[in-house]
């Protein structure tokens, strides 16, 4: 069980790659690292650290031996670049005069915010901010239950919405899940709309999935809310065209709260603000955050309509940090790069970029199964055959440190989907460096 978990929720940090990669280290920087592992409990998917970081700046992270890192992870929070000067600006002058706003007080910065979100996609005019996207996922499944007067929960297997037990409950990663005890009862999980892995035949528009869907509500008869990534963004899932626009009908024929998490895939990350204007559709909650608090402060957010705002009498998202001033400030600045340097239509040019370069080196190494993504988020399922498609996990993790070796930093999920998710104001010098650095792997793989 154990090594199956491994091998499917993330990187795999329990292997002898692993600790090759250590031992070669900077004598300063394993001390660092043993120390790290003294102190800190230990987790699945980031224990061992891989190295010790001393400086982040646009598109990169700096280690303490010096090395110079283009990262194309950056926990999905990147989308401004690290370091950005804009939001350390208005996060420094805000920390300078209102660093902290007490509940029952509201402060300019945060109704700013707010009024500026909510003006970005017609049918969200009402918003609460909370410190993390797993509080924000919480908070939109505590509205639902309130305004519908349900609690059964319908999510998907395979999916991530935080670490607390609510969350945890609908989400479906093993990792999260195993040996925690009875979790929140009345969820109900459905397959992920997979393209490329199909449970089913003949599915091409993924009508099999709508059908289980309805086969869940119609058998539970009473369930209040479905919460679902628009985008599986850690194996890079992207649903057929039609997808969403049906389950859309679906909660409303059973009315049922649509919850869409974008926490990290929003602000931009697939060409568009939302992820879910792609399909043509607006959901009842959609929760944002990572990205939100440019790198610097953690800021998450919930938007939803007129019709939710009806729980005045409960306290959903009491926070101490609710209307943080630094916060907002944070997300102020960020949402102005976005707008000022155009990033939205840059994640699409870029992206295209992408497609073309990833799907040449499809062509050229059958060791990539298949190529999939949007704007600046991509992946590259790696097989040890295109036919069987069964995972290249161990090819997988020598693509990563190779390309670790050589200045380039992603995430490896599902044991061997390559996950590539770089600062939306990386240079095309850079993205194309980037993608010459992985192009050089895959070649000395199989040499």
């Amino acid at each position: 069980m154990n090594d199956r978990i491994l091998k499917v929720e993330g990187d795999i940090n329990l292997t002898e790659i692993r600790k090759e990669w250590i031992a070669g280290l900077q004598p300063e920087t394993i001390e660092q690292l043993n120390v790290d592992a003294s102190w800190f409990l230990h987790q699945a998917l980031s224990t061992p650290c891989m190295e010790v970081l001393t400086e982040c700046e646009g598109s990169y992270i700096i280690t303490d031996s010096g090395r110079k890192i283009l990262d194309f992870h950056g926990n999905n929070l990147h989308q401004v670049g690290y370091r950005n000067k804009h939001v350390i600006g208005a996060v420094t002058e805000m920390l300078n005069k209102l660093p902290f706003s007490p509940r029952r007080y509201t402060n300019t910065p945060a109704i700013d915010l707010a009024q500026k979100l909510c003006s970005k996609i017609q049918g969200l005019n009402r918003i609460l901010f909370a410190p993390g996207g797993s509080e924000a996922n919480s908070m939109a499944l505590k509205l639902s239950r309130i305004v519908t007067g349900r609690h059964k929960v319908v999510s998907m297997w395979g999916s991530f919405h935080g670490g607390g037990l609510d969350t945890i409950s609908v989400g479906g990663e093993a990792a999260f899940r195993k040996n925690t005890g009875p979790l929140m009862p009345g969820v109900e999980h459905v397959p992920q709309p997979v393209t490329y892995r199909q449970l089913w035949d003949n599915d091409p528009e993924q009508d099999v999935y709508i059908a289980y869907i309805r086969h869940v509500f119609e058998n539970e008869g009473d369930v209040g809310a479905f919460i679902a990534e628009t985008i599986r963004n850690t194996d890079v899932q992207i649903p057929v065209s039609g997808f969403w626009k049906k389950v859309r009908a679906l909660c409303d024929e059973f009315n049922v709260t649509l919850i869409l998490d974008e926490i990290p895939i929003a602000l931009g990350r697939t060409g568009m603000f939302f992820a879910f204007e792609h399909y043509g559709i607006v959901p009842d909650i959609v929760t944002i955050g990572k990205g939100l608090g440019g790198g610097v402060f953690p800021m998450a957010a919930i938007l939803t309509n007129e019709k939710y705002n009806v729980v005045a009498e409960h306290s959903i998202g009491h926070f101490t940090h609710e209307k943080s001033p630094v916060g907002s400030a944070a997300g102020l600045a960020v949402l102005k790069v976005i707008e000022e340097e155009n990033l939205l239509n840059r994640a699409q040019e870029l992206g295209k970029i992408m497609q073309a370069r990833l799907l040449e080196m499809k062509e050229r190494y059958q060791m990539i199964g298949d190529v999939r993504g949007i704007g600046l988020l991509w992946g590259i399922d790696l097989v040890i055959d295109r036919g069987t498609k069964e995972r290249a996990v161990t090819e997988a993790e020598k693509v990563m440190y190779r390309c670790l070796e050589r200045g380039l930093s992603f995430k490896v999920s599902q044991g061997n989907v390559i996950n590539l998710s770089p600062a939306l104001i990386i240079s095309e010098s850079e993205l194309e460096h980037a993608l010459n650095i992985l192009d050089e792997a895959f070649h000395e793989l199989i040499h």
